[in-house]
């Protein structure tokens, strides 16, 4: 069964907007007034035509869109010059979709042609609007309709660029994720593949020494040992060179999925965690996007607050929230509190006897604080033994 498609007035990315424009054509149905007759119904009929045509030009493909917006322009026109001059500010509607345009040829053709359209009815309507004092408001209205698409073009330009900006910084994340998975398999094939297989022919040696030569099998047996603990100190060589993600890198990426979802984040401490181990701040980086995407799916807040805090003995990181809290979350306070992100969270704390405290924050929204020691050893902070 094919589902229906659900149907829309305005797309949604929109949110309000398109429906704040639709109180200007109270103006336009005011200057109906004193009509009667055919000539009312006709003005009325332009009038829903026009209506129908601003929706259609929200959806419209590039291939229809100058179609729909020239018939526009046309019921302008009509409605200027058969009813009311003062339906000529009805361009404002024009003025918006023509900043639209993405192709600098088809914005120019198109502006060119709203202008003459303009300077038409402006021609037209002279007369009337000087005798009922409307000429005054005439030029800087005419002006600021062909102002207006310049701006709408640079504010639409401006939102594309980030949104390609966006996409270009995806794929540079992805890319540098598969040049480490790469390098991560050459570095196990180069230093693990030879000693790998040096260990399988010695095992099929000893398998067969064992019974025609027991004395050299055992020291076959003590080779494939020796092979075997220098394969395990390879792996952790290659481990600690693998790159840990900082706090610092951590609290970027934060910042950019929280931006995204239109939340502010503010970071107070030093995010570098200086003489702060690898170990724990990979851990403490894995918290913050824990608890970022859980302010993200969750909280619905629009502030974030973020703060680190350095003693001799333990680090603390705290998110706050301004959102509507763990306890007013219904199911998902559940999620929130006993999800698999939170297990994860509380498992991997463990590893460096580190802890977590989710609370309601007073005021209102929710406070997540974690805690690790800082460990001295020789003097300075390191690693744990």
């Amino acid at each position: 069964m094919v589902a229906r498609k659900q149907f829309r007035i305005f797309p949604k990315r929109f949110g309000f907007f398109p429906y704040i424009w639709l109180f200007y054509l109270v103006f336009p149905v005011l200057n109906l007034d004193g009509y009667s007759g055919y000539k009312l119904v006709w003005g009325v009929a332009l009038l829903l035509l026009f209506l129908v045509i601003y929706r259609q030009l929200y959806w419209a493909e590039e291939r229809t869109y100058t179609a729909w917006l020239g018939l526009q322009m046309l019921i302008i026109v009509v409605l200027t010059v058969v009813y009311s001059p003062y339906n000529m500010y009805m361009g404002f509607f024009t003025s918006n979709f023509i900043g639209w345009y993405t192709d600098l040829r088809r914005f120019r053709r198109a502006l060119a042609i709203f202008t003459a359209v303009l300077i038409t009815l402006a021609l037209l309507s002279l007369d009337q609007m000087y005798s009922t004092g409307g000429l005054l408001f005439m030029v800087p209205f005419a002006l600021m309709m062909l102002i207006t698409p310049f701006g709408i073009r640079s504010m639409n330009r401006r939102r594309m660029l980030e949104k390609e900006l966006d996409q270009a910084n995806e794929v540079i994340r992805e890319m540098i994720k598969r040049e480490e998975r790469m390098r991560i398999a050459r570095d196990l094939h180069d230093t693990m593949g030879h000693t790998l297989s040096l260990i399988t022919l010695k095992s099929q040696l000893v398998e067969k020494l064992v019974v025609k030569n027991p004395e050299r099998a055992q020291a076959e047996a003590r080779e494939i040992q020796r092979t075997s603990r220098a394969a395990l100190r390879q792996v952790r060589e290659l481990v600690s060179e693998m790159r840990a993600v900082s706090v610092a890198e951590e609290l970027v990426e934060a910042a950019e999925m929280l931006r995204s979802a239109e939340i502010a984040l503010e970071v107070e401490g030093d995010a570098a965690l200086p003489g702060v181990s690898d170990l724990t701040q990979s851990i403490l980086s894995l918290c913050i996007k824990e608890g970022v995407t859980n302010i993200v799916k969750h909280s619905r807040a629009d502030q974030c607050r973020i703060s680190i805090v350095m003693t001799p003995g333990e680090v603390q990181i705290t998110l706050e929230d301004n959102g509507i809290g763990v306890d007013a979350c219904g199911s998902e306070s559940t999620d929130r509190r006993d999800g698999n992100g939170m297990k994860g969270m509380g498992e991997r704390l463990a590893l460096i006897d580190g802890s977590l405290t989710l609370a309601q924050r007073p005021g209102g929204g929710t406070r997540l604080t974690v805690v690790t020691p800082r460990v001295v050893k020789d003097g300075k902070d390191g690693e744990t033994a």
